[in-house]
């Protein structure tokens, strides 16, 4: 009674379950390591967060790549900021989701090299070819505290380091290509600043990034592994559905059987 799970219908729908399940179980994991990377990254943050600040140069130095074990550290960074190469990154969102610019602005140390400050974002100027009207840096020397990035690139951000922009627009934070167009040694990565407050709360300073939230990865996981574990099941139970048809069909083929009997011969004799 089996033999209809070498039909071609059978053999095409069995493939197909034996498809899915591996793959639902590489979706399951692939979301568990997402869960256990959301879980990581947030313990790395709020430790990071939560550690006393220590000045920038122990942390970097012109060329390093900062390793994501320091990434969102707190550092300070003492020294005058450099107004005459401020650069603004295009394409930069507000807490709120109002696209923009981010103001990097170079910060001069007492020993001659330079660290870049995020100093938070604006709105873009309504022309795109236009430089934005950017709120003064304070002048004289000033002691930054933010939060220590690595240098952005393509490949880890997903935005085009585009050719051709406006002078002092930039896409991505590079300390190396900050240090061609300054002239002097930059240390590596950069400062999202979060102290002093700016006069007046511009430029808006960048919030803390979300240390709380693990997202929904861990549900997507054990979803992925039921539904591997349901295909079986389901083929099992399609197979045995299929056997009590071809039965019953074949029962009803059966001279005699009550199946092919006529409404009279079914009727009860009268006493």
């Amino acid at each position: 009674m089996y033999r209809f799970l070498l039909s071609r219908q059978w053999v095409i729908l069995t493939l197909i379950a034996l498809a899915l399940v591996p793959t639902m179980i590489e979706l399951g994991f692939w979301q568990f390591h997402r869960h256990e990377h959301r879980v990581a990254q947030n313990t790395l943050i709020a430790d990071n967060l939560k550690a006393k600040p220590l000045p920038v140069e122990q942390l970097t130095s012109p060329g390093h790549t900062v390793p994501r074990a320091d990434y969102w550290r707190r550092v300070t960074a003492t020294g005058t900021f450099d107004t005459a190469h401020e650069v603004v990154v295009r394409r930069r969102t507000s807490s709120d989701d109002r696209v923009g610019v981010h103001v990097l602005t170079p910060l001069v140390l007492r020993d001659g090299k330079v660290v870049l400050v995020n100093r938070g974002w604006i709105p873009a100027a309504a022309d795109q070819h236009s430089f934005p009207q950017v709120p003064p840096a304070p002048k004289g020397e000033v002691t930054v505290t933010g939060r220590l990035k690595a240098d952005e690139t393509t490949g880890a951000s997903g935005i085009k380091d585009l050719k051709g922009l406006p002078d002092r627009q930039v896409m991505l934070i590079s300390s190396r290509q900050q240090a061609e167009l300054i002239g002097r040694e930059v240390l590596g990565g950069y400062l999202e600043q979060s102290a002093p407050e700016p006069a007046g709360g511009t430029p808006e300073q960048i919030p803390e990034p979300d240390h709380d939230s693990i997202g929904a990865h861990m549900a997507y996981a054990v979803q992925w592994w039921l539904f591997a574990g349901g295909v079986p099941v389901g083929w099992v139970i399609l197979v045995r559905r299929e056997k009590r048809d071809q039965e019953a069909g074949t029962a009803s083929d059966v001279p005699g059987s009550p199946e092919r009997e006529p409404a009279e011969a079914q009727t009860t004799p009268s006493l």
